[in-house]
């Protein structure tokens, strides 16, 4: 084996040079890519036929390894940003906020402690502040841009449950024999998962007819279970309907009893930007924290979900880990992303947000989300019109829930892969109450009424 210059990966060289412009070169051809492909996964073994052998002692050269990427990889794997992507909930990027993340990754900024990345954590505290006015939470609200929901929900009951032991300790009261977070039997997933990580309970409320969890529902709970409720969940747009609880109601009967409210609004929070839909999200003022992820709704590449905190002090008691090594970044005044979370390394990931932001102006925004709101009204009102066709339930953000008369789940799945498989559009089943459904969960600007329609005259 020959030897090489240990610095060789790293040094300015005419080699670095081409690596770095074939990958910026691809770059910009997807990120401006015309009429972006759906594709679709690959099985297995056709992926270790096509790609294997890619890891070798010298290397396969940056040229070999982009065509790879761009011809083999690239293309099993969906894209989430094609308009005709309408399952689960899909990603949006703008081209300021795709573009901007390449610029992040190039900066070498590390975005966990305020005195390395000190620009870096006062841009992405600028975006939080507007998001805290923006749902009415008060003045000295923040937080920190975590990876996903499921942390952001995690941290936030992390701190719910250490901001509860800290008020026993202080009351001389012991702890209960199990801690327990209360929530709707809508609730994302992740709220279990937080609390199995945890080693608390969870107890669900009823909701109502219309999927809403209510105050009176959260009250009976609350009043079986006593001390041992840490904290109650509150969901501003569930992910498979888009139902926007109570949240006043709930709000109120958390905060009357002095129980940790927190609101996950990683999917529909988003909409409270649109002044229309603000009505629906009353009481996300109530909060203690909240979160919307930006990877969702607001139009920013995977992955970010901004975690915001009514009193950000109890998140730092909470999260700040103690170390030797850490003491001359911890024993400072500023606030360090990585003390709000369960997290210590992290990325900036809240930047690409705020250069999306910074460029287009918070009106444009409002604009581009409203979009899709109307757009899943007008769609809905088509699938009534059409023979054969019925909503599930009308539309509260921009997921449109509706089944094809007489269909079995086996026939949605049949249908479901056909479409993906003409390239057509990703639309799998969801299930409601037991019985098979289809769902448009509608994101992108891009997404028009005539490709809806036309996904609509495939089930004829």
């Amino acid at each position: 084996m020959s030897a090489t210059n240990p610095a060789q990966m790293h040094a300015i060289s005419d080699e670095t040079r081409h690596t770095v412009d074939d990958v910026l070169d691809y770059a910009r051809r997807r990120a401006l890519y015309q009429d972006v492909p759906l594709d679709k996964p690959m099985t297995p073994r056709d992926l270790a036929r096509l790609a294997s052998g890619s890891i070798t002692d010298g290397g396969i050269g940056a040229r070999r390894a982009i065509a790879l990427f761009e011809n083999v990889l690239a293309p099993a794997c969906l894209s989430t940003d094609h308009p005709g992507y309408l399952s689960f909930i899909p990603s949006a990027p703008s081209k300021a906020a795709l573009a901007f993340d390449v610029v992040v990754s190039a900066s070498a900024v590390y975005g966990g402690s305020w005195m390395e990345g000190a620009g870096a954590v006062f841009a992405e505290n600028e975006v939080l502040h507007w998001l805290a006015a923006e749902f009415g939470m008060p003045e000295g609200s923040g937080g920190v841009f975590v990876q996903g929901g499921t942390i952001g929900n995690l941290s936030a009951l992390v701190t719910a449950r250490d901001a509860a032991r800290r008020r026993n300790r202080e009351a001389g009261r012991p702890d209960p024999a199990r801690w327990v977070v209360v929530c709707s039997a809508e609730a994302h997933s992740s709220i279990a998962s937080a609390a199995a990580v945890m080693d608390v309970d969870v107890a669900t409320a009823p909701v109502d007819a219309g999927g809403r969890l209510r105050g009176p529902a959260v009250a009976s709970v609350l009043d079986d279970l006593g001390d041992a409720v840490f904290a109650v969940v509150a969901t501003a747009g569930t992910t498979n309907f888009g139902i926007v609880d109570d949240i006043a109601g709930v709000g109120t009967e958390a905060n009357a009893r002095g129980i940790w409210f927190h609101v996950d609004g990683a999917y529909g929070l988003a909409a409270m930007l649109v002044e229309s839909a603000r009505p629906a999200f009353a009481g996300v003022e109530l909060a203690d924290s909240a979160i919307v992820d930006p990877h969702k709704w607001l139009f920013a590449p995977f992955d970010a979900c901004a975690l915001i905190y009514r009193e950000p002090a109890l998140a730092l008691s909470a999260h700040t880990q103690k170390a030797e090594y850490l003491d001359t970044l911890t024993d400072k005044p500023d606030w360090n992303p990585s003390d709000l979370a369960v997290q210590l390394t992290r990325r900036a990931r809240g930047l690409p947000l705020w250069f999306s932001l910074a460029t287009h102006g918070t009106e444009q925004y409002r604009s581009t989300i409203a979009y899709g709101i109307d757009l899943a009204r007008r769609i809905a009102d088509e699938i009534e019109s059409r023979e054969g066709l019925s909503l599930v339930r009308d539309p509260q953000l921009s997921v449109v829930v509706f089944r094809r008369e007489g269909w079995t789940a086996a026939d949605y799945a049949a249908w479901s892969d056909r479409l993906l498989d003409e390239q057509h559009a990703f639309v799998v089943p969801s299930s409601h109450a037991g019985e098979p459904v289809l769902r448009f969960a509608i994101v992108s600007p891009l997404t028009t009424f005539e490709l809806l329609t036309g996904i609509l005259d495939t089930l004829a």
